[in-house]
């Protein structure tokens, strides 16, 4: 029986059916009570969903589903390292990566949790050392300049953490993100750079990675042409690996010192908590990061222990499963009002899309229903004169998050006070709109909204919110009956593109080389184009 047949599902058409009518202005107008009864605060993040359309039965029922899909079940199996990952028989344990606890946590009869601590404390003691000048280059002089390589989940989550946690930085030390394979993302990079004062940690799970070895390949030859006959010092002392595949690494030149292995149970956008998340470690030091994995082990505990109707993962994943399956809403808008945070909605379209983005269950099954949404965003203010016109008047229906901070990280005068006002603003006409006279200027209303509110940005309270945001996808797929760690499609297009290498690369088109007509036709047009004058 597919999910839209089930019991639960079709309580949810009907009540579905009567609350599309409704506008938020009737909802609120109905309920004086809405705000205190649908909204939750967990360990000071506020989570107010009255604006969401729907109600108090909306909820019962959606919880209902959770319970109908067994979703706390699913919930237990992931921490306790079952393997949920089935596609590739794998555990998924990135919630250990964050855990304070010594007690035993065995995959494949091997208990993980003696070499997760001592990778921590490895970490530690890197960044320490990195931090105090005592780890210095090839010349002796000390590291001024890190350059993380990775893409996707090796570069995404450090990438937005470092951005949003600059208020924290080491004031003497930079670190720079390259994920592109385009020359001209690590090419103005390394003109900027000294080769005696940079250290690049290379991030890549299978260190087979196109992008991230060229970029590799590339970066090591500019360091060595630099350090002459100091080429072992070079790579001893400013090439850093973190991968699953030791082998391949040592195959690099990487000395074994300088290896940070994680495991293959370890997902690549859910990999930041691990070694993946060094360099972010190294910006804003060892203790500040272990806040952050204490602020998502908190969550944690929320999410495993809390009622569904209390818990604030879960809830936003029913919420965003009521929206996409029930009211039509095939986008989410990531709003985060917080300068600092602009990498978030890039971080949160892989978190989701590439684990949510699927129409078959494990077995094969069609899902039978729409996923994952399409999630798109920017910072705020610089949204509302961009996008939010679509929103306010482009006749689609779209959900979004935003997300605030009581406090500034940033605090100037008169600042915060003003992007706070622009935040909830928003929200509420995007919630009520207005009926004036003149039809150009009227805003119909009743886009759907959520507000996520915390007290400052910190390590502690960004590991809640990305910690919830993970929950928030996993639960959605574990309703729907999907398998958010493995990404065929991602491996489909690394394939494709090293077949076609060799024939962009020859000098001549190969006539030999099978693909369709239209991928032929703009090979030979490259070719023609790229012809010595």
């Amino acid at each position: 029986m597919t999910i839209a047949n089930s019991r639960a599902w079709q309580a949810l058409e009907e009540h579905a059916a009567a609350m599309r009518g409704q506008h938020l202005r009737e909802l609120f107008a109905a309920d004086s009570t809405r705000f205190p009864h649908l909204s939750l605060e967990v360990d000071g993040l506020l989570f107010d969903y009255s604006k969401q359309r729907l109600d108090a039965k909306t909820r019962t029922l959606l919880a209902a589903l959770a319970e109908e899909r067994q979703v706390k079940a699913w919930v237990e199996c992931m921490f306790t390292g079952e393997p949920v990952n089935g596609s590739e028989n794998r555990a998924a344990l990135h919630t250990a990566l964050r855990s304070s606890s010594t007690t035993p946590l065995c995959v494949d009869g091997h208990d993980v949790m003696p070499g997760i601590h001592a990778s921590r404390a490895r970490m530690r003691a890197f960044c320490d050392a990195v931090r105090s000048t005592q780890w210095r280059g090839f010349s002796g002089e000390p590291i001024r300049n890190i350059v993380n390589l990775g893409i996707g989940g090796s570069d995404l989550g450090p990438r937005m953490l470092t951005t949003a946690l600059s208020a924290y930085t080491h004031p003497s030390l930079r670190v720079h993100y390259v994920s592109n394979i385009d020359a001209a993302d690590l090419a103005p990079v390394l003109e900027s750079l000294d080769p005696r004062t940079t250290l690049f940690v290379v991030a890549s799970k299978t260190f087979t990675t196109l992008e991230t070895l060229t970029n590799a390949r590339t970066a090591r030859a500019w360091l060595l042409s630099a350090a002459g006959n100091a080429d072992d010092a070079a790579m001893a002392r400013q090439f850093i690996a973190i991968t699953a595949n030791a082998a391949e690494a040592l195959r690099f030149g990487i000395p074994p010192d300088n290896l940070f292995e994680f495991h293959d149970w370890v997902g690549g956008r859910f990999s930041l908590w691990s070694p993946v998340g060094l360099s972010l470690a190294l910006a804003i030091g060892m203790e500040a990061f272990e806040q952050l994995l204490a602020g998502a082990e908190a969550m944690d505990k929320h999410f495993r222990t809390a009622p569904i109707e209390q818990n604030l993962p879960m809830l936003m994943a029913l919420i965003g499963i009521w929206n996409i399956n029930f009211l039509g809403a095939w986008n989410l808008s990531i709003s985060p009002y917080s300068q600092s945070l602009r990498y978030l909605p890039d971080y949160l379209q892989q978190l989701d899309m590439e684990s949510n983005g699927k129409s078959l269950t494990p077995d094969g099954t069609p899902v039978g229903v729409h996923t994952a949404p399409v999630l798109w965003g920017g910072a705020g203010s610089n949204t509302q004169h961009a996008y939010f016109q679509l929103l306010h008047q482009g006749g689609c229906l779209i959900p979004s998050d935003f997300i605030a901070f009581a406090e500034s990280d940033y605090p100037l005068a008169s600042h915060h006070e003003k992007l706070l006002s622009n935040c909830l603003a928003q929200a509420e006409a995007l919630a009520f709109g207005n009926t004036h006279a003149d039809p150009l200027r009227a805003c119909a209303g009743n886009q759907p909204s959520s507000m996520l509110l915390l007290p400052r940005l910190d390590p502690f309270t960004l590991g809640q919110l990305i910690a919830a945001y993970e929950h928030k996808v996993c639960a959605q797929a574990a309703i729907w009956g999907i398998n958010p760690f493995d990404q065929w499609g991602v491996e489909l297009g690394k394939q494709l593109a090293a077949r076609l290498l060799p024939a962009i690369e020859s000098t001549h088109p190969d006539e030999s080389l099978k693909t369709d007509a239209s991928t032929a036709g703009l090979i030979a047009w490259l070719h023609s184009e790229r012809k010595p004058a």
